[in-house]
């Protein structure tokens, strides 16, 4: 069976790879919704470092992907059936290790063909089964296993004292992360700090927001996540490490091309706990499908979903990417091809 990739070649050039494919204990499905992330982008727009993108590229993007299954010579699928699929390829497996931290570890749209394919062969224990979830909002599951993966990081090391946290950042990840920590800690306070109002008014079920100018000096949180990446992180850090209590927990979520410099003097003072954390495994994926079966969570998520039109070819590919850098939060469309 012959399969086409769609690879980006070079900053906004693509080109189609023709491969025979994979099947043996394969699961084979053909993708159905995806959205961008900004990894996606910074490839896309050739925003990474130019020998990061001469070892990455030629490569597949996208790494958020829901489809339908073709066939599973194991039996554990069944044909017709709608899944989500796992873009972290497991490394050596040690104790006391996740899946994607291991080393030897890879991701699909880093390094490896994402999955802008025609379709996909993948291992069934890359493959987790959903029902009563819109396709459009199963895609960004891989999206909402990455903030499931941070709150339980936090459950498995935090002190116990956990009845304020605080989400620094007003974007997707913020989003998905409230929303998470809302379900986890259904009677904790949750508060958001961002720069953008419109973006803030959106974050309705959190229990105050606050611009990150006007955040009380006296405001105190048990731990914190900062979800703002770039040049934000650096003052959410700080803002982080001037308002946390003693030995409290910060979740490092924010993606930073340049160092950030840490006081460090503070962290040492407070002794504080700081955690990067970064995609997800399996167990976070199910997770993350359990909680968006909740109808009010797909709500929620509806409000950051901006739908695209189908991608039938090479030139919607541009389209869609030109598209997500106009929405304000995540882009999804329907695979065509």
């Amino acid at each position: 069976m012959i399969n086409s990739i769609y690879q980006l070649v070079s900053p906004h050039v693509f080109s189609v790879k023709y491969q025979q494919i994979d099947n043996d204990e394969k699961v084979i499905v053909r993708p159905e919704y995806m959205a961008i992330c900004h990894a996606d982008q910074r490839y896309y727009r050739g925003l990474r470092n130019p020998k990061d993108l001469a070892k990455k590229l030629p490569m597949a993007l996208i790494h958020e992907c829901a489809g339908t299954v073709i066939k599973d010579n194991s039996g554990t699928y069944s044909p017709g059936q709608k899944v989500v699929l796992i873009p972290n390829v497991p490394g050596d497996k040690l104790d006391g290790i996740y899946e994607n931290y291991a080393p030897n570890s890879a991701f699909l749209s880093s390094g490896k063909d994402g999955f802008m394919r025609e379709l996909v062969a993948i291992n069934k224990d890359r493959v987790v089964a959903y029902e009563n979830i819109l396709p459009s909002t199963a895609a960004i599951t891989e999206f909402v296993s990455v903030a499931v993966h941070s709150v339980s990081r936090l459950e498995k090391t935090s002190h116990t004292y956990r009845n304020d946290f605080v989400v620094f950042g007003d974007g997707s990840l913020s989003f998905v992360v409230t929303i998470v920590l809302k379900s986890v800690f259904p009677h904790a306070k949750i508060t958001v700090v961002g720069m953008n109002p419109k973006k803030l008014d959106l974050f309705g079920f959190a229990d105050y927001t606050y611009l990150a100018n006007e955040l009380p000096e006296e405001y105190c949180c048990d731990h914190a996540f900062e979800c703002c990446g770039g040049e934000g992180s650096q003052s959410a850090i700080s803002d982080i490490i001037a308002h946390i209590r003693p030995q409290g927990t910060i979740m490092l979520m924010g993606v930073s091309e340049n160092p950030v410099p840490v006081f460090t003097r503070m962290v040492l003072e407070k002794g504080l706990t700081l955690i990067g954390s970064s995609r997800s495994g399996r167990a976070d994926f199910e997770k993350a499908i359990s909680l968006m079966t909740d109808k009010r969570i797909q709500t929620r998520l509806s409000s950051i979903i901006q739908e695209d039109d189908p991608v039938r070819s090479v030139k919607d590919i541009h389209r869609a990417f030109e598209t997500d850098l106009t929405t304000p939060f995540k882009t999804v469309f329907r695979w065509c091809v």
